[in-house]
Parts: structure tokens; C-alpha cells; sequence
């Protein structure tokens, strides 16, 4: 399997555009990038701890 190019990646977004609407998307798209962000905090091991745990 090759790497995606633009003619690739423009495909997929016009078929996410067909199933999920115009007014979808941006929700979509920030809940995959939350959950980006949350996975590479979790794997540098910089999890920010609870603000009680923090105060003892």
C-alpha cells in the first residue's frame, strides 16, 4: 500500500462530505484531533495529574 497523495486525500474528503454533511465535519474533525492529542500525551508519560492529587 502507497502513501497518499493529494488526489488520494481529496477523494476521501469529498466521500466524507457525501456521508456526513458540511455541518458534521468540523465536529468530527475535532473530536479526531482531541483524541490525537490525548493519545500522545498519554504515551510521553505527561499526563497532567488531578489538581488534588497536586495540593497533598
Amino acid at each position: 500500500m502507497g502513501r497518499f497523495g493529494v488526489p488520494e486525500l481529496v477523494l476521501i474528503l469529498f466521500i466524507l462530505l457525501l456521508l456526513f454533511g458540511a455541518s458534521k465535519l468540523p465536529e468530527i474533525a475535532r473530536s479526531i484531533g482531541q483524541s490525537i492529542k490525548e493519545f500522545k500525551k498519554s504515551m510521553s508519560g505527561t499526563e497532567d495529574k488531578p489538581k488534588e492529587e497536586e495540593k497533598k
